[in-house]
């Protein structure tokens, strides 16, 4: 979270879409129709299905074709937004995965208007879009895989299946078959409020204990929001080759870590600030947060950014919160933002980005620019904005 707290509104905005791609190309997996020709591996409770997993050794490398589902944005919702035409991340496309024992990674998925390439390695994430001629830079941390294969005991795994329990449904491993290959495959669904999300399912192999399916639906959604499909997997040594890429020249590079450093205090370390009335202090412009938003508490107020300063203002708990991100409007929102769909907020005219899981809309008013985002239909967060300001 920290790092989000520091970005520019922007990059803010841009970085969550660039992790969402992110996070599905790391995971390594996919989701396919079942019932194919392999074998399914034999049936056992789940605790001892992900004990097994997790003391495997991780293979050599992994190679695989996969197919990647987008339906997360409606069609014509990004029409007119630059970048966005024709690229692998905004719809269906198939592609191919590579992964190596050490940590390193490539996901290429292939569109009629060009490639894009997601590497990583145990420094960061770059993702590069053939469609808009960039990459996108995010330095995070990401573990390389453990060299210890014991893993945890039995009794954490069940200890951690009961604390999942209290806000989660969660199935029991069902023997399936994934890309050719024996696999026990699970389903979680949100036992409260979770906004529009519906479950996620996992898949992995019952021998190599590698995930083979990640898939998110949206309530009331039988198919897929976003899934990653494996059609064919083979495991063994990846060649460096075929782990690294290089963009053309040309290529504009957009580093979405830039500003995560923000200014330090007199002793080189970072202040926190949070609470209403010290946020204010620290703001040339009015915050506005109000005690309730669309019948949710606030819960929190916390000082964001470095140069580029603002609020950040929660409502509400976990995955059916609304956030809310508040700065000077002449700290400006880009082009692309302006691009988006219209919606009216009250007196100003906003910009909206409605997706199956929720919704972003931004908007100035009164000399502030705010960001509305929230896993809520589109009603409510339109109600939520035009309570601001």
């Amino acid at each position: 979270m920290k790092v989000f707290r520091q970005l520019s509104t922007p990059r803010l905005l841009g970085s969550i879409a660039a992790l969402l791609a992110v996070a599905i190309g790391a995971s390594v997996l996919a989701v396919t129709a079942f019932g194919g020709s392999a074998p399914t591996p034999p049936s056992q409770p789940l605790d001892q299905a992900l004990k097994d997993a997790i003391s495997k050794a991780a293979p050599a490398g992994i190679t695989a074709r996969v197919q990647f589902t987008n339906n997360l944005f409606p069609s014509g919702s990004l029409s007119g937004v630059t970048g966005t035409e024709g690229s692998a991340l905004q719809s269906s496309a198939s592609g191919r995965l590579w992964w190596s024992s050490d940590g390193r990674g490539r996901l290429e998925l292939q569109s009629n208007s060009g490639d894009t390439q997601v590497l990583w390695d145990p420094k960061g994430v770059n993702v590069y879009d053939s469609s808009s001629n960039t990459v996108y830079k995010l330095p995070v941390s990401i573990p390389a895989p453990a060299s210890d294969h014991s893993g945890p005991s039995l009794a954490d795994i069940d200890s951690f299946l009961t604390r999942l329990a209290k806000s989660w449904t969660v199935s029991g491993a069902v023997p399936s078959d994934v890309a050719g290959q024996p696999a026990y495959k699970v389903t979680i669904s949100p036992a409260h409020s979770a906004g529009l999300l519906g479950s996620l399912e996992l898949a992995w192999d019952a021998n190599q204990g590698v995930p083979l399916e990640i898939a998110v639906r949206a309530q009331g959604q039988s198919s897929p929001v976003l899934a990653l499909t494996v059609t064919d997997i083979t495991y063994g040594a990846v060649s460096d080759a075929d782990l690294a890429v290089s963009p053309p020249a040309g290529a504009k590079t957009v580093d979405l870590g830039s500003e995560t450093s923000g200014k330090a205090d007199t002793n080189g370390s970072h202040a926190k600030v949070s609470g209403l009335p010290a946020v204010q202090a620290a703001l040339p412009f009015t915050v506005s947060a109000p005690d309730t938003l669309v019948g949710l508490p606030r819960k929190s107020v916390q000082l964001i950014g470095g140069s580029d300063k603002g609020a950040l203002v929660l409502y509400g708990k976990g995955l059916g919160g609304i956030v809310v991100v508040e700065r000077a409007a002449s700290s400006g929102l880009g082009k692309q933002l302006s691009q988006l769909p219209q919606v009216a907020i009250g007196s100003t005219t906003g910009h909206e980005l409605a997706t199956a899981l929720g919704t972003v809309i931004v908007f100035d008013k009164g000399g502030v620019s705010y960001i509305v985002a929230g896993s809520m239909p589109t009603s409510a967060a339109e109600t939520a904005a035009r309570s601001l300001g």
